[in-house]
């Protein structure tokens, strides 16, 4: 990676990196963790946003340890204010909906009784759901959907909740969650707070502002801070960036998913996995690592495989697949082109895993059985898992 730290005072807070789509500047704060054990750089085929902080603890990009996660969602689960009558957590599609659930148990498991909500949002529609909709302006696919709760008892909680938490890997502009509040104050009446939980804190002199654009008010837990600029290089050539960004929207379609019950109509409890699942895979003779993937927005489920596993000794990494194309530079040292799960033909990625690289590759999936999924664990030497509830995952025979 091109990237060169200029000292300020006794500590490195001045960072300048060389991509090939710009340079980057970023400015740190104090922050409670250090920047090399969380983030890298990465390049984004997006002309929107021609740059990324790819995160090294949220199990998507890069290989995670389970571990390292749950860490890092007891860190921000702390940062979460108290407020009086219920709390909503919401976890942002596509990138942080496994970080969003993360934070969610965490914090319930610290306030017993306490009876959060969690919801996700979304790329796709729920067959029958009610929604809103709202726009992350600088994304390949700005498109997002926020379904609301179908049970009676989820409604009622949404409707008296007086803090929500919207979690999410970054945060920069925090254009994308100021539309998210607009839509939620239709639902959420009593709603009096907004508290950001993020890893990584950039917005520098604007999150002061945050209240006053949401019109209420707004805090901030992040395990660093600072601001960033970007200047893009005008010699970038087409390999570097998306001549037509829509080729990573849904290709002219909605695609209506069935919920497993993982999020997207809500929940209040925490994931669990199937009986026997764990003990089975822990007791499977593996002559080294495990790697257990995510697919697309379904990174939860593989992450609280992972850490059973890892609490059994195992030695497993976490990771998940996705729809955000970046570039083969800096923290990104190998791309797999894989085909899309999810029916759009939209291109899948998957960063920083060679086949034969694991000993073992456990593919978690939400989806019916298909041809891609079957492509996937064949390029691989994986294995499926279909996930229908926390009560049920069927191993699928590859062929």
């Amino acid at each position: 990676m091109s990237a060169a730290v200029l000292a300020v005072g006794d500590a490195p807070r001045a960072i300048r990196s060389e991509l090939p789509t710009g340079v980057l500047r970023l400015e740190l704060e104090e922050g409670r963790s250090a920047f090399a054990s969380l983030l890298d750089f990465a390049a984004r085929a997006n002309p929107k946003r021609a740059f990324l902080f790819l995160s090294k603890v949220l199990g998507k990009h890069y290989p995670s340890i389970p571990s390292e996660m749950v860490s890092v969602h007891r860190q921000l689960a702390a940062t979460v204010p108290d407020a009086e009558g219920p709390v909503v957590f919401i976890g942002m599609a596509e990138t942080a909906t496994g970080l969003g659930q993360g934070v969610f148990e965490a914090w319930a498991h610290a306030h017993p009784g306490s009876n959060p909500l969690y919801l996700q949002s979304t790329r796709y529609r729920v067959p029958g759901a009610e929604w809103l909709g709202f726009d992350e302006s600088h994304s390949h696919a700005p498109r997002l959907f926020l379904h609301l709760p179908q049970r009676d008892v989820d409604r009622a909680t949404l409707a008296a909740a007086t803090q929500v938490v919207l979690v999410d890997d970054e945060l920069s502009t925090g254009n994308t969650f100021v539309n998210l509040v607009a839509a939620l104050r239709r639902v959420m009446p009593a709603l009096s707070r907004v508290h950001i939980a993020t890893i990584a804190d950039f917005t520098g002199d604007r999150r002061w502002l945050l209240s006053e654009r949401m019109g209420i008010p707004c805090s901030i837990g992040g395990l660093l801070r600072g601001a960033w600029c970007f200047e893009h290089r005008d010699d970038a050539g087409p390999e570097t960036l998306l001549t037509n960004s829509a080729a990573q929207c849904s290709a002219g379609h909605e695609v209506q998913l069935e919920d497993a019950g993982y999020g997207r109509l809500g929940r209040t409890t925490c994931v669990s996995l199937p009986k026997g699942l764990v003990e089975r895979l822990a007791g499977e003779p593996v002559e080294g690592a495990t790697l257990v993937l995510g697919t697309g927005e379904f990174m939860h489920a593989a992450f609280a495989l992972g850490r059973a596993l890892e609490a059994r000794g195992v030695d497993v990494r976490v990771q998940s697949t996705t729809r955000s194309p970046i570039l083969l530079w800096g923290a990104v040292g190998h791309i797999l082109a894989v085909p899309d799960p999810y029916g759009e033909a939209v291109q899948n990625y998957l960063y920083n895993v060679r086949p034969g690289q694991y000993a073992r590759v456990l593919i978690c999936h939400e989806t019916a059985p298909n041809d891609p999924l079957m492509q996937l664990a064949t390029i691989l030497g994986a294995r499926l898992i279909h996930f229908t509830s926390d009560d049920h995952a069927e191993e699928i025979p590859v062929c």
